[in-house]
């Protein structure tokens, strides 16, 4: 086992978390600009629903499904063409930000119909008989109605991408993940591994107390 260069360390510290919270803020704006309106597309297209089309419906499940049910890893390698292509490189944080906002956009879209499918039924069919329109269904009755949980949906979200950042690292992503790996698994420092792993629980732990206050907070 190496000995361990502290001052090596914490001077590589600081940048690895700022890339982290760099990848994980990207792929959650990613998450809020585009799996909200691909969850309120899957809601309104179901069966029995405002807008039924079952071709959509079906296409973007399918879609959702195949990204979801992809290991990370997996997807991280079968992205790097399309990730050069659309930042230029296949390494580092911007890099890694394509593949988890991808994984973002439909893990959100798919919390966001399930909090859309909560919302209750009689308000919206009260909606309609007053010749509401569905847009103005889903932004003045379905959006609001289903906030806290999108809310709680958006934390978990969060504390996930957490943990995917850190795989990340394995492909040359950067971030707290890359910095275990060089560290902790290549010079095989055990005490470099439990930093690593303090800090990304000490991050998780924030994310969730934040995340339960701005849904305690929308939910009244």
């Amino acid at each position: 086992m190496n000995e361990t260069n502290y001052s090596e360390l914490v001077s590589n510290l600081l940048p690895a978390f700022g890339e982290t919270l760099e990848m994980c803020g990207i792929a959650l704006a990613l998450a809020i600009l585009l799996g909200v309106p691909l969850g309120v597309l899957s809601y309104l297209t179901s069966d029995r629903n405002i807008c039924q089309n079952k071709l959509i419906n079906l296409l973007v499940s399918f879609i959702l499904n195949v990204i979801m049910s992809t290991p990370f890893v997996i997807l991280l390698v079968l992205l790097l063409p399309f990730t050069k292509l659309v930042v230029g490189t296949s390494i580092g944080p911007e890099a890694a930000s394509v593949p988890l906002g991808i994984v973002a956009i439909a893990f959100y879209a798919r919390l966001v119909e399930g909090n859309l499918h909560g919302v209750d039924k009689g308000v919206i069919e009260a909606s309609i008989a007053m010749g509401a329109t569905w847009f103005k269904i889903v932004t003045n009755v379905l959006l609001p109605g289903a906030f806290s949980g999108m809310i709680r949906g958006l934390t978990v979200l969060a504390v996930t991408l957490v943990g995917y950042s850190a795989m990340a690292g394995i492909v040359g992503g950067g971030g707290v993940g890359d910095l275990a790996i060089r560290f902790g698994y290549y010079r095989y420092q055990t005490d470099v591994m439990i930093i690593t792993v303090l800090l990304l629980i000490g991050l998780v732990q924030i994310i969730q107390t934040l995340g339960e206050k701005a849904s305690q907070k929308a939910q009244k």
